[in-house]
């Protein structure tokens, strides 16, 4: 519940933290041999690599050269080196011949060729790997076609190994890949066998699979040791990417049933490391034979959901009623056991599959609990659905300062915003409850610029006023504008708090760019001591430094000041001396200026694009801090990076080793790949509800996390007994990489909801007042909830089932079979179904 309640919790976790790859430390990068009789000559034994052949000069081949460098750091890491060998023009030789040079790429295993590969096979990263491994692999992946190539595969394995049988609609794409990944890894322990056939997937199948989708399943040979006993199967569930491969093939590699003899409390499983949770059969001496069936038919239903362990009541002391017969352990740390008596499989399989429609065990009457549920849900209807209505509902009886703020009318609008050199005007709503927490803060921000000369704070009532908001094209609410001497307006889309309101208004009275003149302002400018009304705005500045051969670098550089005016200082030199002032900071016009910490850091950095969006797209950027702290204020601009957080968590300022090793990897990896920050606790106390939703409980700190909601949602903590160096975070997130360490928790991908429903009111007005229709034109300023029993923007995930053949394997496995012996039965089925579900 504590995510669903703390709403901004759970936006900033899932936001924090599509598909982003995991860095690896050092950069490997194409290797180049002046012609092939060097390349041949430095061939070692045994070692493979991927050879292309092209004359000196070859501008066709860019789009290749471009896709074969990106794949060279991930081919290296399977110990295949990228080379690129140049061929002299006399060179007609096999390789630098006309058919080949340019047109194909070769796989040498020593000085023995393994595979030619046209090169418009080789279209992206994933198709080189994919396709190089898939060469290279040729004994761990066999290929099949039909449904007889698959089953004699089958009957060799038998009583031997498993087998891994995959199917990807094309190869060469990212699915093809993580099979062909997971095979150079697991490739001794099980066989791989690949196909790309439909039809084949389908005859495998006993329903309809999506042929569009990449398929994988676990055949339990090793098991089948009679040859007419077919091989159990196990479906992988989720999309098939090389972490769910791994995920599947640990699981499937772990005990069937474990037997404990001690606290279930100081149980630890795989399957609980990997987000499952686990059932325990409670059995006792009598009926151990009968348990056991029991158990390994309930872990073959559940083999990949959740792990089965067998618990001895003779050899562990529990403090729980003598009828319980199975408990629940789920993977959430804080979470109590759940002791239930169940009635037979089904309801153990119901357990972890609809958790919801088991009935745990109940020490009260039914009675007294119906009327407990009852009362309860009638207090949650006081409770407000959303946590602004909420704030605003429960500070309405305090009263705002608005006596700094002038109202707005339609009478006195155009005449007010005349009388000051700048009007910054608020369009609210005063029934609208986002409307009333903004305008707070708006009174906020102008206690704090009371005083400022030349700006004037306004406000406009919307639903008083509406024709004067129509006239202004208002169509939100709030909206914030800053109008110039009654003309132009410039529009805030920032964050509605206080200090960030107050900062666009500061920005917002100087140009933007600051046109300077002469080479004293352009350094004042930089220390922060001009211009004067912004000294006290400690902000980074930036200046752009042009000479007058550049015109066209400065008129973007203007149009991109005028773009991201009220939101960054900008300031502007292009007189005669600007090449000095370039040289000083070794960089020659155009150039950006960067100073941060008032003018102790100037940073030259040369300005290549010319485009105004690329322009406005590389400020932001740049403004960037390195290693930034993230506050509620900075996230958003991090977040639209799209990239992983590696985030330290501390309880207050960090030390200066840890900031000197967190500076040194963020500078010393391309920014590129993830976002290296760290969040304040006491600065920042929505911190610690971030924390709880990952791992239930706040773990000791300082504590390192890597976060990454776009490819899975997977959150992994950086071990607390190693100290926080660059040599350590680097190795750590090798093994991520390498899929060697098991995430800490899974963030779970499901729609926000509020926690009660709302009111739908326009139909109530509909069977009340039938007749009512609204005016012409008029237009709803809010749309209606939609109905939270309808359909959800994601739907519901479905789960491949198992392939029946378990059925048939196996004469104990009937649905519905009895828990005999592990606890008496209940006496009232029907009793049992009236009882309340624990949530």
């Amino acid at each position: 519940m504590t995510a669903q309640k703390d709403r901004w919790v759970s936006s900033l976790v899932f936001l924090l933290f599509c598909p982003c790859s995991i860095p690896r430390s050092g950069s490997a990068s194409l290797q180049q041999e002046p012609s092939p009789q060097h390349y041949f000559s430095a061939l070692g034994a045994g070692r493979a690599s991927l050879a292309f052949f092209t004359p000196s000069v070859s501008p066709g081949a860019q789009p290749f050269l471009e896709q074969i460098e990106n794949s060279a750091e991930a081919l290296q890491d399977y110990g295949i080196s990228v080379v690129k060998v140049n061929c002299p023009t006399e060179d007609v030789s096999r390789y630098c011949g006309k058919e080949n040079a340019l047109r194909k790429a070769f796989l040498f295993r020593g000085q023995r060729l393994i595979r030619e590969f046209p090169t418009d096979a080789l279209f992206d990263v994933n198709s080189i790997v994919a396709n190089v491994l898939f060469a290279l692999l040729f004994n761990e992946v066999k290929y099949v076609e039909t449904l007889t190539d698959l089953e004699n595969i089958e009957n060799v394995l038998k009583g031997k190994s498993n087998m891994v049988f995959a199917y990807v609609p094309a190869t060469g794409t990212a699915e093809h890949r993580a099979v062909m990944e997971a095979a150079f890894v697991y490739g001794t322990m099980h066989q791989f066998v690949l196909t790309t056939e439909a039809a084949l997937l389908k005859a495998t199948s006993h329903d309809d699979p999506d042929v569009s989708s990449a398929w994988l399943s676990f055949y339990h040979c090793q098991q089948a040791t009679e040859p007419g006993q077919p091989c159990r199967r196990t479906a992988l569930a989720q999309p098939l990417t090389l972490l769910s491969i791994h995920r599947h093939l640990k699981l499937m590699g772990a005990p069937l049933v474990t037997e404990v003899a001690e606290d279930p409390e100081k149980i630890s499983t795989v399957h609980l490391q990997l987000g499952l949770p686990l059932v325990f059969i409670l059995s006792q001496k009598e009926t151990y034979e009968a348990d056991r069936r029991t158990a390994e038919f309930v872990a073959w239903q559940l083999l990949g959901k959740a792990g089965v362990a067998l618990l001895s009541r003779d050899l562990v002391d529990l403090n729980v009623l003598h009828r319980s017969n199975v408990a629940l352990k789920t993977p959430d740390q804080g979470m109590p056991i759940q002791y239930l008596v169940l009635e037979d499989t089904d309801e153990v399989i119901t357990l972890v599959e609809d958790k919801n429609k088991v009935k745990p065990i109940q020490e009260d009457e039914q009675e007294e609990e119906e009327e407990d549920e009852d009362e309860k849900e009638n207090n949650n209807q006081d409770i407000q659905d959303d946590q602004v209505v909420e704030a605003v509902s429960r500070d309405k009886k305090r009263e705002l300062p608005l006596e700094q703020i002038l109202v707005l009318t339609e009478e006195n609008f155009h005449s007010s915003l005349s009388e000051a050199a700048r009007t910054v005007v608020l369009f609210y709503a005063s029934w609208e409850a986002v409307s009333l927490a903004v305008l707070r803060s708006y009174c906020e921000a102008a206690a704090h610029l009371k005083g400022t000369p030349g700006v004037l704070l306004s406000r406009v009532n919307c639903w008083d006023w509406p024709g004067l908001c129509s006239q202004e094209n208002v169509t939100q609410f709030p909206t914030m504008r800053i109008y110039k001497e009654g003309q132009h307006s410039v529009t805030y889309g920032g964050m509605w708090g206080a200090e960030e309101m107050s900062s666009f208004i500061l920005l917002s009275q100087v140009s933007c760019p600051l046109k300077l003149a002469t080479m004293d302002e352009a350094e004042g400018y930089l220390r922060g001591e001009f211009p004067s009304e912004l000294s006290s705005h400690h902000h980074t500045s930036l200046l752009g430094v042009f000479s007058t051969a550049t015109s066209e670098a400065r008129e973007a550089f203007e149009e991109a000041g005028n773009i991201l005016s009220g939101h960054v200082r900008m300031g502007m030199y292009s007189e005669d001396d600007a090449l000095a002032l370039s040289q000083k900071y070794s960089v020659a016009p155009p150039a950006l200026l960067l100073a941060r910490s008032g003018g102790r850091s100037v940073e030259g950095i040369a300005l290549s694009k010319h485009n105004v969006q690329d322009m406005v797209q590389m400020i932001r950027y740049e403004l960037l801090d390195i290693f930034p702290e993230i506050t509620v204020p900075s996230l958003p601009q991090y977040l639209q990076l799209g990239k992983p957080f590696l985030i330290l968590f501390s309880a207050g300022d960090i030390s200066q080793v840890e900031s000197k090793e967190m500076l040194k990897l963020a500078k010393g990896r391309a920014q590129q790949e993830f976002v290296a920050c760290w969040l304040n606790l006491k600065k920042t106390p929505v911190g610690y509800g971030i924390l709880r939703t990952y791992f239930s409980t706040t773990p000791s700190l300082p504590a390192l996390l890597w976060v990454n909601l776009h490819a899975g949602g997977q959150v992994f903590k950086f071990p607390a007994e190693q100290s926080i160096t660059e040599i350590n975070i680097l190795s750590w997130l090798e093994k991520l990489q390498a899929g060697l360490e098991v995430p800490s928790s899974t963030l779970a991908e499901e729609d926000w909801k509020p926690p009660l429903p709302a009111y739908n009111f326009l139909q109530m007005m509909e069977h009340s007042v039938p007749q009512l229709s609204p005016h012409p034109g008029d237009t709803p300023a809010q749309q209606p909830p939609k109905n939270p029993g309808g359909d959800t923007a994601g739907g519901d995930t479905a789960t491949r089932e198992e392939p029946s053949q378990q059925s048939t394997a196996e004469e104990v496995g009937v649905a519905g079979r009895g828990l005999r012996g592990t606890a008496p039965r209940l006496a009232a089925r029907d009793r049992q179904g009236k009882r309340h579900s624990e949530l």
